[in-house]
């Protein structure tokens, strides 16, 4: 799978960097992400999509993520990604999310509207409904 080709093109994107054996701030940006989906149902894999990518590609296998995924019942257009760790790293670096460790990610999840070239940042910590105005005024936009 190509993050840009396959999953980011002409779509508006929901992403967060995490790591599946993470105890602290990644459960609760996955519950977010988790109302997200329910909030945006109807939209959900066709014009939005929501990317988990993990910082701690060397552990987090595909077994391990689809495991995660299920935990949090993703549904169809919640990716969750993983790949060689130089393909992960270079995504990362391109999307401001990279980190030397696992554990110093960011709890930053950027919004994007790649058809209209509109970008935002919000606190990945903030509460579900303050994250789903955010991700509204992207998917909302018309450039």
């Amino acid at each position: 799978m190509r993050l840009y080709s396959d999953v980011m093109k002409d779509k508006v994107v929901v992403i967060n960097s995490f790591f599946a054996s993470c105890n602290a701030s990644c459960p609760a940006m996955s519950k977010s992400l988790a109302a997200l989906q329910s909030r945006f149902a109807d939209r959900l894999g066709r014009d939005l999509v929501l990317v988990s990518i993990t910082v701690d590609p060397e552990h987090d296998t595909p077994a391990k993520l689809r495991a995660y995924a299920q935990r949090w019942q993703a549904r169809r257009g919640w990716y969750f990604l993983t790949g060689s760790k130089a393909n992960v790293d270079a995504a990362l670096k391109k999307l401001g999310q990279y980190v030397e460790e696992p554990s110093a990610h960011m709890n930053i999840i950027v919004i994007g509207n790649e058809r209209t070239g509109l970008w935002k940042k919000a606190f990945g910590l903030a509460p579900s409904d303050e994250l789903a105005k955010v991700v509204e005024s992207v998917l909302n936009d018309r450039g």
